[in-house]
């Protein structure tokens, strides 16, 4: 009797997966834990193991599907001696584990080829691969030259030369069209909910950091001798985290369904890292409790595992307050979107040295923006700029 493959309850609260890629083909002979199919969840993807040795009879959630905790992907009949009739994968981390290139769409990046998978494990979309078996192009054969080494219509039909028949469209050559799917899609499902579900609220000041660049300069002895690199983002997490606990509700959240505002009584700091395919926020764990040092290897960390695409689904869940820093891209000044059901998100800016009034005289000090969103619904004005003001002041003062 067939067993039935379905999406597990992986936990962190995910309710769904996207199908990226299949590993297998139909027909294909499987062994207990071979890996099957790899998922795209709200936190990280996952590669789903096989949990019976069998034969993989028919595939039933195509790449692109978003399928429900609990939704079939897959029937296995396995072999002589297996008795189980319905099977979901554990949820343990040694059968669900982060795969490297966590946040990449489908179709990013270049996995390593699969023995039994349809064209051999390139990336092409369904139309170009359609178009290939048309042109009788092998795609195994065609360099790809879209992102992360995507075959494109203009690859197969270059590679099919003169051949290419008459009625076939040639692609524009003014654009491309690539899916939109995957950690785009996700990224822009959160960005409308958070929108759309949340009045935000904006208020801007500035900070002068003269005084803590000063700092960060003698800290960097340390980090050197600790084997770790000093940026300006643990300074600012140490203040922002002390200025969360004299400023409770925007350590917050609101529990809609049960109409609760709910004071969270850890301090559990997002960051946002530019993954290059996707932003991703993992999350600082009791960050009013390290020291400068302790902040700066926890998010040099993190931040090489969102790069790399090997954070775990727990290094993304559970934040409570999140910092954008932005200024080492380059920004001036940012509106940044709520990291929902947070209550609040700080944006900091890049750093300019530029004339201030000081004791009445003019003097050139290095100045940064910092800008608060803030949910209206859960926090007022005048909360909010108190605490941006004590940010502030923890900032120039370096009572962090």
């Amino acid at each position: 009797m067939p067993i039935e493959l379905k999406l597990p309850d992986v936990g962190e609260g995910i309710a769904e997966g996207e199908i990226v890629r299949w590993l297998v083909a139909e027909g294909a002979a499987v062994k207990e834990d071979d890996l099957l199919v790899e998922i795209l969840t709200d936190k990280a993807n996952i590669e789903l193991p096989s949990p019976v040795s069998g034969t993989i009879l028919k595939i039933l959630a195509q790449p692109g599907q978003v399928v429900k905790v609990g939704g079939l992907l897959a029937l296995i009949e396995p072999e002589a001696g297996e008795t189980a009739t319905v099977a979901h994968v554990a949820a343990s981390s040694d059968r669900s584990a982060a795969v490297p290139g966590e946040g990449k769409e489908p179709g990013q990046g270049t996995p390593p080829k699969r023995a039994g998978v349809p064209g051999g494990g390139v990336l092409a979309t369904p139309v170009v691969r359609k178009l290939a078996k048309d042109l009788g192009v092998e795609l195994e054969e065609v360099p790809g030259s879209g992102p992360g080494g995507r075959v494109t219509e203009v690859d197969v039909r270059r590679a099919a030369g003169p051949k290419a028949p008459a009625g076939i469209p040639a692609e524009s050559a003014s654009e491309e069209r690539i899916p939109f799917r995957g950690k785009r899609r996700r990224i822009a499902r959160k960005m409308v909910a958070a929108k759309t579900r949340v009045p935000h609220a904006l208020l801007v000041d500035e900070a002068d950091v003269s005084g803590l660049l000063a700092g960060r300069a003698k800290m960097r002895e340390v980090g050197e001798r600790e084997g770790v690199r000093i940026t300006i983002l643990p300074f600012l997490m140490k203040a922002v985290a002390g200025a969360l606990r004299r400023h409770p509700a925007l350590n917050a959240t609101l529990d809609e369904s049960r109409e609760e505002i709910v004071l969270k009584k850890t301090f559990d700091i997002g960051m946002a890292v530019d993954a290059g395919e996707g932003l991703v926020v993992p999350v600082v764990r009791n960050a009013d409790a390290k020291s400068v040092i302790e902040l700066a290897r926890e998010i040099e960390r993190l931040s090489a595992a969102a790069r790399e695409g090997t954070l775990a689904p727990g290094d993304l869940a559970g934040g409570t307050f999140t910092i954008s820093s932005v200024g080492s891209i380059g920004g001036l000044f940012s509106y940044p979107v709520i990291n929902v059901p947070e209550a609040a998100i700080l944006a900091a800016h890049k750093i300019v040295s530029r004339p201030v009034v000081r004791d009445g005289e003019i003097v050139p000090r290095d100045m940064m923006y910092l800008s608060l969103s803030f949910d209206h619904r859960i926090v007022d004005g005048g909360a909010a700029t108190r605490f941006l003001n004590e940010v502030v002041q923890r900032i120039e003062a370096s009572a962090i």
